[in-house]
């Protein structure tokens, strides 16, 4: 059988966008991303969303300008899990490496947790080369509702793109 292929747009991610991007994570994450899009508003991140031609986002991923002075910090990267390991991935990231590079800086860096060898292996394919190592945290949402506290360990990443 051959390949199958479909145009793909980048562009910055729409509150109209919420409603399709539940594969993303919870309702919480969901409602985290609606925050983001009012920092993309003020200019502190971009939040960028792969689609397909009508319109529907695949993979989101933001860039944060606030965290290192130099650099745009790559965070919350998701590809929808029934397109993963087709390319759409590093798709977002070199479109989110542009961004930093238009905006005249010269790193990009994030941070990928221990146990997903998967996408450092891409991030390593894709040029990022481990500095450090720190825990990290943050709040899920629980198949109840309730919140919990998830904690990690992350391999710091780091990228010239001069």
């Amino acid at each position: 059988m051959g390949a199958f292929r479909i145009a793909l747009s980048v562009r910055d991610l729409t509150r109209a966008d919420l409603p399709s991007c539940g594969w993303a994570g919870s309702a919480k994450h969901v409602r985290q991303l609606a925050e983001q899009l009012r920092r993309a508003e003020t200019g502190d991140v971009d939040y960028l969303a792969v689609c397909t031609p009508v319109g529907l986002p695949v993979a989101v991923g933001g860039v944060d300008y606030t965290v290192k002075e130099g650099a745009g910090t790559l965070w919350q990267l998701g590809v929808h899990p029934a397109l993963q390991s087709c390319g759409i991935g590093t798709l977002l990231i070199r479109s989110a490496e542009q961004r930093i590079s238009d905006r005249c800086l010269g790193r990009a860096e994030l941070a990928v947790e221990e146990g997903n060898p998967r996408a450092r292996s891409l991030y390593e394919r894709l040029g990022y080369r481990a500095y450090g190592r720190e825990p990290d945290s943050w709040d899920v949402e629980a198949e109840d509702g309730s919140i919990q506290r998830y904690e990690t360990t992350c391999t710091l990443m780091r990228k010239d793109l001069a």
